[in-house]
């Protein structure tokens, strides 16, 4: 069966960055006011001229956000399992060639982080791990994804590729959605930052939501590490292609697409390409028009200031308070940290400053035994 791999063959980095870098205040112009958005249009909407048009791109993607998703944001909180990693990556904290300390939770942590996470409120979990196929894999998440689900009303994980089976059986357990981020969507510059272990292969990456879209998974979600290439606006618009790709062949499932840049981390990186907050506004609103009914999320990397002002304008999804390193809500080790966030602010801090904004926090998206029409929310 065809995966994207084919479609990305087609696509030629060096053309995307000429074609974004080529598009007039026409074009953004004829973008702004188009229906639907087309492939040309959305590079229009990454270019440099559409700089120029920030005020009308962020009116309109915050009227279309509101039209599909009223005034409501869902909150959701990552809880990292294991910080253990067979991956040399030169942009991550976890890369296992960083002298830090090791930590896999037992169910007992499990249990402890769990209720330290519920007495905050929230109810739609992510699961992250470092990726180490032996000792945090499928045995791993066998013997603990069932209890942490039946804590959860939502559950989604961000962990190494696994196999089309390995992800059906996982739905069987409890999950709901899988996050799986390309980096970067540059052959020459992802084998670059992937110095050893399974992550080097870029083509079992590529074609991980394929074998999420054919398991059944309902949520699926892309993004690009931004600043890994030398151009951000190609892997943005890479990122467009990889989500009409899925939509049309996977069209049962949901998507949301991620924006994050990098951040200070052990052993980091300087970004190859840099965008500013401005940039990432135009980035973030142009998704929003290219795919209006696409749920866009935004985590702690970003700083308070920024997240309260851009929030109301096209995203839907965010986390709060967000520890990066396992035990980090029961019992707080900052030396185990894969990044540093830069929003520390609690869940209700966050959801008070939304309520100021007209905005509603969804704590609770939805019961499984009575559908999705069954959302629980709190101001």
């Amino acid at each position: 069966m065809k995966g994207f791999t084919e479609r990305w063959r087609e696509l030629d980095w060096n053309d995307i960055q000429l074609r974004i870098n080529s598009k007039s205040a026409h074009d953004v112009e004829r973008a702004l006011a188009a229906p639907r958005l087309s492939r040309e249009d959305m590079m229009a909407l990454l270019s440099p001229a559409a700089s120029a048009y920030l005020e009308p791109l962020a009116q309109r993607a915050q009227r279309l956000t509101r039209q599909r998703f009223g005034n409501t944001v869902s909150f959701y909180v990552p809880l990292y399992l294991s910080n253990l990693c067979a991956n040399d990556c030169t942009y991550c904290g976890f890369s296992m060639s960083n002298r830090i300390k090791r930590k896999t939770l037992d169910a007992e942590e499990i249990a402890r982080e769990c209720e330290a996470i519920r007495s905050m409120g929230f109810d739609n979990l992510l699961l992250v791990t470092g990726e180490h196929q032996t000792k945090v894999g499928m045995d791993y998440f066998r013997r603990h994804l069932p209890d942490i689900r039946r804590r959860f009303a939502s559950l989604q994980m961000e962990v190494q590729p696994l196999s089309q089976e390995e992800y059906a059986e996982l739905k069987t357990l409890g999950l709901d959605g899988v996050l799986v981020y390309q980096e970067t969507y540059n052959e020459t510059v992802y084998a670059r930052h992937h110095l050893r272990g399974n992550k080097q292969d870029f083509f079992w990456r590529l074609e991980t939501p394929d074998r999420l879209g054919r398991a059944g998974i309902d949520k699926i979600g892309l993004g690009a590490l931004i600043g890994l290439s030398d151009s951000w606006r190609a892997d943005c618009f890479m990122v467009a292609e990889h989500l009409l790709w899925l939509q049309q062949h996977y069209w049962q499932s949901r998507y949301s697409v991620a924006f994050p840049r990098l951040r200070p981390c052990a052993g980091g990186i300087e970004p190859a390409s840099l965008m500013d907050e401005r940039q990432l506004v135009q980035v973030i609103c142009a998704f929003r028009l290219f795919a209006p009914e696409v749920e866009l999320s935004l985590s702690t990397r970003e700083s308070p200031w920024f997240r309260d002002r851009v929030i109301p304008l096209a995203i839907n999804n965010i986390s709060a308070f967000s520890k990066t390193q396992p035990g980090g809500y029961a019992d707080d080790h900052p030396e185990l940290e894969q990044f540093a966030p830069h929003d520390g602010r609690r869940p209700d801090e966050v959801a008070r400053a939304l309520a100021k904004a007209g905005l509603q926090s969804v704590w609770k998206d939805w019961d499984s035994y009575l559908g999705r029409a069954s959302q629980k929310s709190c101001n």
